[in-house]
């Protein structure tokens, strides 16, 4: 099984995805089966990460890349490791938490378990509330109002997060 979502979105990084998009109970599991498309692979780690790093930092990107294409477990295991590197209870690691629980909402919800995506969606939204503007590329409102409409219902597409670069 490729990838659950079809989107001509620009990609944010060269890095190839994996052979597929792992859903719990139907795919094997990427690091612990044999099967799994990083099995034995090494974890990737960060020394550091600072809101004002994010265009440069390879990992950060990718998982942007991984999200924007339905491969939400990957993509939440790749911004695990930027949120470790940012400090788990900084305002950035908070933010970062909070893309991650949006992360998994998103691939909750096309299990068909819509109570646990909603609950999982409002919590990463929740860990966002203090940040207005742009923020680790992000236009907040906007992606805001995206998750917003995606969970409710009002909109049948996932949420695609487009960063705003400095040459926009």
């Amino acid at each position: 099984m490729n990838s659950p979502v079809k989107t001509s979105t620009p990609r944010y990084t060269d890095r190839t995805f994996p052979s597929y998009s792992f859903i719990p109970g139907k795919s094997p599991h990427p690091t612990r089966d044999p099967d799994g498309h990083s099995y034995k692979k090494p974890l990737e780690q960060l020394a550091s990460f600072e809101s004002d790093q994010w265009q440069s930092c390879n990992v950060y990107l990718y998982s942007i890349d991984l999200f924007n294409h339905g491969y939400w477990w990957e993509a939440h295991e790749a911004l695990e490791t930027v949120w470790v590197a940012a400090g788990r209870q900084t305002e950035t690691g908070l933010f970062i938490q909070g893309l991650i629980q949006i992360e998994v909402a998103h691939l909750k919800k096309f299990q068909g378990f819509n109570d646990v995506a909603m609950h999982m969606a409002t919590k990463g939204l929740e860990k966002m509330k203090r940040i207005k503007g742009i923020y680790l590329g992000i236009e907040v409102s906007t992606f805001r109002a995206a998750v917003e409409s995606y969970f409710s219902g009002d909109n049948k597409r996932p949420v695609i997060i487009e960063l705003i670069t400095n040459s926009q």
